[in-house]
């Protein structure tokens, strides 16, 4: 490594000479104050010998001895390429290493990103700037102006200009500071908004108070519209979980008529499928680490839908037609799959690790980030929505299920299976459960308790929407997702939960059949 610097030192200082060696000692050595002031009286010009120079200091490469810098190779090095100079020189004896603290650390890794502004790249332009965001003074000014008259792009220009009214609001000269504060209007950044209050109580000038105000009332513009669009975004991204949830629902309870209160734990069950998936690709597969999720997927409906063809068979086929009789059964089954899975992987939370390709988030708005692993949530939603929609209504299977529950008496007249209808039917519920719980583990850990969160939103969903309807599950996931997140805005977490309920128990007293109901008059009429 050390080599590697001292060769970008050689090549940096075979194309630019203007740091001196005179320059390089005062940066090394001396006390903090006038070595800052060395390094940025060198970081205005923009010096490409500069930035190998701080990283052979950060590295520890460089010794100091009457007055001179020198960048060595290692600890026993004896030979030394002089800073300012290039020329390789023996060490001088008794050359010391200088003392980089923390604030002569940060000082150094500021100017080392200052330098970036001439980089020819503009993304590591832009890198630049967005890492003096929280390191820039006064003392930067000229090379911000140098920087901003080198800039081709008009983007990171603007950028440029804000970074320099943020530095002059605090200047001594009222004139620059009124100049500092209108620009600083142009911003949508929560650093501008924090700096623009502090500014306002402090400021004695009343013009440039006045401008302050002005300016921190466009900034809030801009960054309301920000929060309220985050608001809209974790509204859907909750909608989407709802909906994934209430899907399974909508055939068990829906289209069976199923009141399947172990719903939330098939669920789980798909959870803890995929942090099993999650482990074998970490032991066995550790290259493959990243794709993990393909196999989760598929792992994650078998198994829930195996967990659920067993539940049909042994427990519900004996219950259909009793209501009262279902909703006990899977409550107590509910309670034996939670303790199942507490005396397998125990009682605590285990976490599933996001690839690499769903960590993170794209920036749209200076307070408003998007994370992968939401989006991914809203499209698995939507391709789980669309592929439900196509077997329910387009396929065999779906006819026969749609057949057997308006009248089953004449579906098996007609010779359609209806046990193994019923048993594939509830499957098919639980498997798209375990959909749900392969996209929860994405977005939270994973323990016994998870389903218990989710199983009286998604009747919720079911019901509202309308019983049978998935046009109407979507409608009430998303809606009530946005509408939950609004109302925590305004009320609270708990206050909103009940706010509501109270909105679902009303809207059902005045439409009973929900949002979407069944067209045409039953068959048993």
């Amino acid at each position: 490594m050390r080599w590697l610097v001292i060769l970008a030192w050689l090549l940096c200082c075979s194309q630019a000479r203007a740091l001196t060696p005179e320059q390089a000692g005062r940066i090394a050595d001396g006390d903090s104050e006038s070595r800052i002031a060395a390094l940025n009286e060198a970081a205005a010009s923009g010096d490409a010998a500069l930035g190998p120079f701080i990283d052979a200091l950060l590295d520890g490469s460089v010794r100091v001895a009457g007055g001179r810098a020198y960048v060595v190779a290692g600890e026993s090095a004896v030979e030394a390429v002089e800073a300012g100079t290039g020329r390789a020189v023996p060490l001088p004896e008794g050359a010391e290493e200088p003392l980089v603290n923390n604030r002569m650390r940060r000082e150094l890794q500021a100017a080392r990103a200052a330098l970036s502004l001439f980089a020819p790249e503009r993304a590591a332009r832009a890198a630049a700037i967005a890492a003096l965001k929280d390191e820039i003074d006064e003392s930067r000014l000229p090379l911000l102006e140098k920087a901003a008259a080198a800039e081709t792009d008009a983007a990171l220009r603007g950028q440029l200009a804000l970074l320099k009214a943020g530095v002059l609001i605090g200047a001594d000269d009222r004139n620059r500071r009124l100049e500092a504060a209108t620009l600083l209007g142009a911003s949508g950044e929560p650093a501008v908004r924090s700096l623009l209050l502090e500014r306002q109580r402090s400021e004695a000038d009343a013009d440039v108070k006045a401008a302050i105000a002005e300016s921190l009332k466009r900034v809030e513009s801009r960054l309301a519209w920000g929060e309220r669009l985050g608001v809209l975004f974790t509204g859907a991204s909750l909608g989407s979980i709802l909906l994934l949830v209430a899907l399974g629902l909508a055939i068990t309870y829906g289209l069976m008529g199923v009141i399947n209160m172990a719903h939330g734990e098939l669920m789980m069950i798909g959870a803890y499928a995929t942090w099993l998936v999650q482990n074998l690709f970490r032991q066995h597969l550790p290259g493959w680490f990243d794709w993990y999720v393909l196999a989760a997927i598929p792992a994650a409906f078998l198994v829930s839908a195996g967990v659920g063809a067993l539940l049909e068979r042994s427990v519900i086929r004996w219950l259909y037609g009793r209501p009262l009789e279902t909703l006990l059964a899977t409550w107590g089954i509910s309670l034996v799959l939670m303790q199942a899975v507490r005396s397998t992987f125990g009682a605590q939370n285990v976490a599933v690790e996001n690839p690499s390709w769903l960590s993170g988030g794209v920036q749209v708005l200076p307070n408003l980030v998007l994370p992968y692993n939401r989006i991914g949530i809203l499209v698995f939603a939507a391709l789980v929505l669309v592929g439900m929609a196509l077997l329910i209504g387009r396929t065999r299977l779906g006819l026969f299920v749609r057949g057997v529950t308006q009248n089953r008496a004449m579906a098996s007249c007609m010779g359609v299976p209806t046990a193994r209808v019923d048993t594939y039917a509830f499957a098919l519920g639980a498997g798209i459960a375990g959909l749900a719980g392969c996209a929860l583990a994405q977005v939270g850990n994973v323990g016994p308790d998870l389903g218990q969160s989710y199983i009286v939103d998604s009747f919720m969903v079911v019901v509202l929407g309308g019983v049978g309807q998935l046009a109407g599950t979507v409608y009430a996931a998303l809606g009530l997702g946005v509408l939950n997140k609004l109302l925590e805005g305004w009320a609270g977490a708990v206050l909103a939960k009940i706010m509501v309920l109270v909105f679902i128990v009303v809207f059902i007293q005045k439409r009973p059949q929900g949002l979407f109901a069944l067209k045409g008059r039953s068959a048993e009429a």
